[in-house]
């Protein structure tokens, strides 16, 4: 499998938030690679969308990494507990990029490391619920791979995170309107939340 170039984020955010869905994210802890295959993602583009952090190009300390190089990662805190993590499409200084929302481990051993990192248990003694929950949600999917804000401006074609193309072309993506925007005026009914 090969990772992903800064090309492939050197693009349109709609179709870089839709060509992700079953690749594999790729996270190094002390020297143990974690992988999870992309299920969800949204995407957010700041010079229409009232979403987005950066929208009408404003530069804060927190939008700032949103204009970095296509393939920069942006990670902000929601609701001061919540850690997202996004990856940054388009050209350097068109502020757009793409939340990975959910994702599933790859293996049992991927499983089993995330699980202890979310609940501090392997996954055979997870309740039902936790299971049905494990990384359905940006916050829960950066608690899993121990992402935070430390992570902020990492590059993707560096080796502690990054994603590999796993040779998956899905056929059948859900299209949406995006979650927990609801201050975003017409933004909250564009369709740009992808789910396999």
């Amino acid at each position: 499998m090969k990772k992903l170039p800064t090309s492939f984020y050197d693009r349109d955010t709609l179709t870089v938030a839709q060509e992700l869905l079953g690749k594999y994210l790729v996270r190094v802890i002390d020297g143990l690679p974690l992988t999870v295959r992309i299920t969800e993602t949204e995407a957010y583009i700041g010079r229409l969308d009232k979403a987005c952090h950066a929208y009408g190009y404003k530069r804060t300390a927190r939008t700032e990494t949103l204009f970095a190089p296509p393939g920069t990662v942006y990670i902000y805190l929601i609701y001061g507990m919540y850690h997202c993590l996004n990856f940054v499409t388009e050209a350097e200084n068109e502020p757009a990029a793409v939340l990975i929302r959910a994702g599933e481990p790859v293996s049992p051993a991927d499983r089993d490391a995330i699980s202890i990192r979310r609940f501090g248990c392997p996954a055979e003694a997870l309740s039902a619920y936790q299971k049905k929950n494990f990384l359905n949600g940006p916050g829960k999917l950066c608690k899993g791979l121990s992402l935070t804000k430390a992570q902020n401006g990492l590059s993707l074609t560096e080796n502690t995170l990054y994603v590999l193309d796993a040779g998956e072309s899905p056929q059948h993506i859900q299209v949406s309107k995006r979650i927990g925007i609801d201050y975003a005026e017409e933004a909250v009914d564009f369709p740009w939340r992808f789910t396999l």
